[in-house]
C-alpha cells in the first residue's frame, strides 16, 4: 500500500522582513532606541506615533512662543529660548529620521 497525502500542502505566504524603528525617544545614555517589530500597529508603535505627534505639537507651541518674545526677549529668556529650540530641533529630526527609514522600507 502506498502512503496517503495528509492533503494539500499550505501555502507559504511571503512575509515581509521585520520593520526598524526609530523611536522618538532616547535611552538612558542618550542613544537612540528602535523597535523591531512585524506588527505595524502594536503597543510600543502606537505609542510611538502618539509621542511623535505630541512632540510636533508641543514643537508648534514653543515656535509660536519664540516669535512673540524675540524682538523684546531679555538675554536671560533668549539664552533659554534657544536652549528650548534645540531640544525641539532635536525631537523634529529624530521623528524626520524614523519617518523616513520607514518610507524607505516600503519602497
Amino acid at each position: 500500500m502506498g502512503a496517503e497525502a495528509d492533503g494539500p500542502e499550505p501555502k507559504s505566504s511571503p512575509q515581509s522582513p521585520p520593520e526598524v524603528r526609530l523611536l522618538p525617544w532616547t535611552g538612558a545614555e542618550g542613544k537612540p532606541c528602535c523597535l523591531i517589530t512585524d506588527e505595524h500597529a502594536g503597543p510600543v508603535s502606537r505609542l510611538a506615533d502618539t509621542t511623535e505627534s505630541v512632540q510636533l505639537g508641543m514643537r508648534r507651541e514653543l515656535l509660536a512662543h519664540a516669535d512673540d518674545i524675540l524682538p523684546d526677549a531679555p538675554r536671560g529668556e533668549l539664552r533659554f529660548l534657544a536652549e528650548c529650540l534645540t531640544g525641539a530641533l532635536r525631537d523634529a529630526l529624530r521623528v524626520a529620521d524614523s519617518r523616513g527609514r520607514r518610507l524607505k522600507q516600503l519602497s
